[in-house]
């Protein structure tokens, strides 16, 4: 079932940005930060904020130990629960609307456009499509996959725990084909190859760590085919069906293999991400590259027939002769 019209932000008309209604945080405390003051606690833990400013946030009473109010200086037992109440805070505008690709008692689909979070994080939290798609069908429908924010396409919800489980098995033993499409640079690929390039790892200012190519990460496998060649932009076209869900895999497969997404801030050749600018730090969430999740098939949960999902892909990732 082909979802109208295709998911895309370009040329979309974005919600307007209001105060959400907040979020508690919630963590255990491990044996290993036994004995750390509650700020240092969170400054490990949530590296965005410095120590001071968890003072500020322990000293205004957002912060509470096992359902009583934290002090600053305050240390920390192994097993106890700690609760940041976050008060409401403006999100970033982003395209909160989407078209339904399948719905019955068992799957949600839903043509995700590019620039909407996929789940919460990174300072968003009612902006995201999990949010709006729990509130129109409820909190029992989860994801069994994951969208990058700037990534367009077929994004597949469970409605029931049963459904979740057995679809999350499907995806790990690769009964699920995935097929995207990536706007690549270069034109000097072969029509069809294969990325095996290791995921995992490596350190990130700013963040601590994130996703890129290294030899000791885990293994990732993606078999990538030539749709278009266009050598007057010197871009291509390519349709990539993957193997394993690693994060970012698209990105730092078609990267690690010498032609990088077009416009993509933080992957370059090799897989890694390119070094700092000296105005702004590049962050796995930025947009601006062009990736679509362009076709789902896997066995219907119930009956077991198969189940085509398709989202027509953005202008630029059409191809000419269709």
């Amino acid at each position: 079932m082909d979802p109208t019209p295709a998911a895309d932000d370009r040329g979309s008309d974005p919600q307007p940005s209001s105060p959400n209604h907040g979020w508690t945080y919630r963590d255990v405390v491990p044996r290993t930060a036994a004995g750390l003051a509650v700020e240092c606690f969170y400054a490990r833990t949530y590296p965005h904020s410095e120590p001071a400013t968890w003072i500020a946030r322990l000293t205004a009473g957002q912060v509470g130990i096992d359902g009583r109010p934290a002090a600053p200086g305050q240390r920390l037992r192994a097993g106890q629960v700690l609760t940041w109440h976050r008060p409401p805070w403006s999100e970033a505008i982003v395209p909160l609307s989407f078209a339904v690709v399948h719905l019955d008692s068992d799957l949600l689909a839903v043509a995700k456009p590019a620039g909407l979070p996929a789940l919460p994080g990174g300072g968003f939290l009612e902006h995201t499509l999990l949010y709006q798609v729990q509130r129109r069908w409820g909190r029992t429908v989860v994801p069994v996959h994951r969208l990058g924010r700037g990534t367009s396409g077929v994004m597949l919800f469970a409605r029931t725990e049963r459904v979740r489980a057995q679809l999350a098995a499907s995806f790990a033993a690769d009964r699920i084909e995935r097929l995207y499409r990536a706007l690549v640079n270069g034109t000097d690929m072969p029509d069809e190859f294969v990325v095996d390039t290791p995921i995992g790892r490596v350190a990130y200012p700013g963040l601590g760590w994130l996703h890129a190519a290294v030899p000791e990460g885990k293994p990732a496998r993606s078999r990538c085919r030539v749709l278009e060649r266009r050598p007057h932009d010197r871009v291509t076209v390519v349709e990539v069906r993957l193997h394993t869900g690693r994060a970012h895999q698209i990105r730092i497969h078609l990267a690690a293999a010498g032609w990088p997404l077009v416009a993509d801030p933080l992957y370059g050749p090799g897989g890694l991400p390119g070094p700092p600018s000296p105005t702004a730090l590049a962050l796995p969430g930025d947009i601006g590259y062009w990736l679509h999740a362009h076709r789902l098939v896997l066995p219907h949960p119930d009956h077991g027939g198969v189940l085509a999902l398709t989202c027509p892909p953005p202008p630029l990732l059409r191809l000419a002769a269709t």
